[in-house]
């Protein structure tokens, strides 16, 4: 007759933690094209099938419109040159390579 108070060993092995999954650019915009392209069956059935979530497809849709938005607000053409790159180039040219002065010959 076994007891209720079986006092045996906790089993040693360790479960290993769960992660979260992480979905690339290129698959967010995939599943993104196919949801826009279905009914609401077929919608359900993509999530299932994917093993996602609703919350997942609105929030990738908030980040593909932010993005476009940044993407239409960015101006067009090269960035403007700092002119603190373009002093520290000048102040370059102008004084000689102080190291070659300093340098102290090898014993």
């Amino acid at each position: 007759m076994a007891s209720t108070n079986d006092h045996r060993a906790p089993d040693p092995q360790v479960e290993p933690r769960s992660t979260n999954r992480r979905f690339s650019a290129a698959y967010k915009q995939r599943i993104l094209a196919e949801y826009d392209t279905l009914d609401k069956q077929g919608k359900g059935a993509l999530l299932r099938r994917e093993g996602l979530y609703s919350s997942l497809i609105s929030a990738w849709k908030s980040q593909r419109d932010a993005g476009a938005a940044a993407a239409l607000a960015a101006p067009a053409g090269r960035p403007k040159a700092d002119p603190c790159d373009k002093e520290i180039a000048k102040l370059k040219a102008e004084t000689p390579d102080w190291r070659r002065s300093w340098a102290r010959p090898a014993p």
